[in-house]
């Protein structure tokens, strides 16, 4: 323990982050990190505690707690006090493959663990984590490590999300020839076109892409199995396929109109991914690279086309919603208004949600804290539903009818006499996914749950078809990037159990 009284000494001090009025006029990442000499002080304040909570991913009433990668979080604050950069990076990767995803837009299931929280502010550890490697591609450290020999075997990873490329980075190393297919024209899944560039520049993804491809991974993009590849072609030409393609299901809307109302109806999934899309691309179609994005705010722009001006009503919380949030500000929405069905968190924990179970407390992030900005008043409103959607004879939404809704026995359900009607010219539903697309999953002849998620028996990622597994999203049901990779890790475990006969992978 590099210094026994750091977290005694030592305040909690974040990042700095870039003020509303500048941070809304463009898409680019607006958390700047601190200086080494305060990022040291950060990560003194770990007190390597005895049982370290923050690694532990401990379940409790339903809720994990602590960090599904176990993350050696304790030794590598430890290194950064003391200096040892490059040390607390190599027990950083021995656990996380890629800690500048994690670092970015995990909601840090460890700071909620840590000990330090129990009667105080927790450590920074997602920003420790974050800082140790961007610091070490700053530097240099991070380079290609190829296998020293291959397997002699080929695995698929269908999926290019975190799951798989967990899935595909940990076979890689073992020695296997990996190829990842992706459907859309860039890799990272919902990495890529489901979280803004705000919250992950998507440089950050190219620059893995670059790394794993020279490390020997095969990435094939814009090509669809089960559409322009068949499942049975697909296990005669691999010895092991990995079905890793996310819950992307979206959970429809339920109201009153949506069969005549369509013009002005937006699924989040379609927004963000088109949104992204259009950072990304100059007018010509040319690649932009991420490093200045800028297009949304100049010249003709379809998606700011689309929200310029309008009304907005954003259908669900969660990170969806607050990342809805953050894009229509930046394309000049006129106003926002989102609807959550769960009541109001407390602003502090209760009494019966003690640490370190996961605290069931208000978050306000920054596409609320950007909207409060703009427009003078927080933009969320509780137990509320869209009940009806109603258009004009074109079919363009003008206006929804909201509901005010409580839980009764369990069940969501409205309140009579509390519709409203307001305008609104765009609506954007955030309310989650219900489970995997099917049609995949299907070719493969892999059963499914009932809850929409690729059948395994519990702790297997084998499905019920020998040699096809699954990792992610698509198993788990939707959920966190951290679990997303923790899963992929694990389904890489099983496949080199299943093509060698045995595993020494971690």
């Amino acid at each position: 323990m590099g210094k026994p009284t750091g977290f005694l000494e030592y305040e909690r001090v974040e990042n700095t982050v870039a003020d509303p009025s500048a941070r809304i006029r463009n898409f680019k990442e607006f958390r700047k990190m601190l200086p080494e000499a305060e990022r040291m002080q950060q990560a003194a304040r770990c007190m390597n505690c005895g049982v370290p909570f923050c690694q532990s991913a401990l379940e409790l009433k339903g809720r994990v707690t602590g960090c599904p990668l176990h993350n050696l979080i304790p030794e590598w604050n430890d290194e950064i006090w003391r200096g040892h950069d490059r040390f607390g990076l190599a027990r950083l990767l021995q656990t996380n493959p890629f800690p500048e995803f994690t670092g970015r837009v995990c909601p840090a299931l460890c700071e909620k663990a840590c000990i330090n929280g129990m009667q105080g502010d927790s450590v920074t550890v997602h920003e420790n984590e974050l800082w140790l490697i961007e610091h070490a591609f700053a530097e240099g450290w991070i380079k290609p490590l190829p296998p020293a020999r291959r397997s002699g075997k080929s695995v698929a990873i269908i999926g290019s999300g975190p799951a798989g490329l967990a899935c595909a980075d940990a076979l890689n190393r073992r020695g296997h020839s990996v190829t990842v297919y992706e459907r859309d024209d860039a890799i990272g899944g919902l990495l890529m076109y489901g979280i803004p560039n705000m919250k992950i520049d998507k440089s950050v993804l190219r620059r893995r892409q670059e790394l794993m491809e020279a490390e020997g991974v095969r990435f094939i993009t814009g090509i669809e199995v089960g559409r322009d590849i068949g499942a049975e072609e697909m296990k005669q030409n691999f010895d092991a396929v990995a079905l890793c393609t996310g819950a992307r299901e979206a959970r429809k809307l339920s109201a009153e109109g949506t069969d005549v109302v369509k013009d002005g109806i937006w699924y989040a999934v379609d927004f963000l991914k088109d949104v992204t899309k259009e950072v990304l691309t100059k007018q010509d179609g040319t690649e932009q690279g991420g490093t200045d994005p800028e297009v949304a705010q100049s010249g003709p722009c379809g998606m700011r086309d689309l929200v310029s001006g309008r009304q907005v009503v954003i259908l669900g919380g969660g990170d969806t919603g607050n990342d809805c949030i953050g894009s229509v500000i930046r394309l000049g929405a006129a106003s926002v208004r989102e609807l959550e069905m769960m009541p109001e968190p407390p602003e502090k924990r209760r009494e019966n949600n003690p640490w370190p179970e996961w605290p069931d407390v208000k978050k306000t992030d920054y596409g609320v804290e950007e909207a409060t900005w703009v427009f003078g008043q927080d933009p969320r409103q509780y137990e509320s539903t869209v009940k009806a959607v109603h258009g004009d004879d074109a079919g363009k939404l003008t206006a929804v009818t909201i509901v005010r809704v409580s839980m009764q026995n369990g069940k969501i359900t409205e309140v009579p006499g509390t519709e409203e009607t307001v305008p609104c010219d765009l609506l954007i539903i955030a309310a989650g996914f219900t489970g995997c697309e099917k049609e995949l999953p299907e070719q493969f002849g892999v059963a499914l749950t009932g809850r929409g998620r690729t059948a395994t028996e519990a702790g297997s990622m084998q499905t019920s078809v020998p040699g096809i597994f699954t990792a992610g999203d698509m198993h788990r049901g939707p959920s966190l990037v951290v679990w997303a990779i923790a899963e992929g890790k694990a389904c890489a475990r099983e496949i080199d159990a299943y093509l060698m006969g045995y595993t020494e992978m971690i």
